[in-house]
């Protein structure tokens, strides 16, 4: 039986996945802070109505 493997030959330090998920993090409670706490009726309405779409109950 032949196994074929794949390899990128990229390595990936774990510095370099902490600061991919430490930036992930901050930019999802920048964009839930932004919305949650928004005064603006738009952003809020098209956040509301995102989440219906996707089935996601709210209320």
């Amino acid at each position: 039986m032949n196994t074929a493997s794949f390899s990128l030959g990229a390595s990936v330090s774990s510095q370099s996945r902490f600061m991919q998920l430490a930036m992930a993090a901050l930019l999802g409670i920048f964009v839930v802070g932004f919305v949650g706490f928004s005064h603006i009726d738009a952003v809020h309405n098209a956040a509301h109505d995102y989440r219906h779409s996707m089935a996601f109950p709210c209320h």
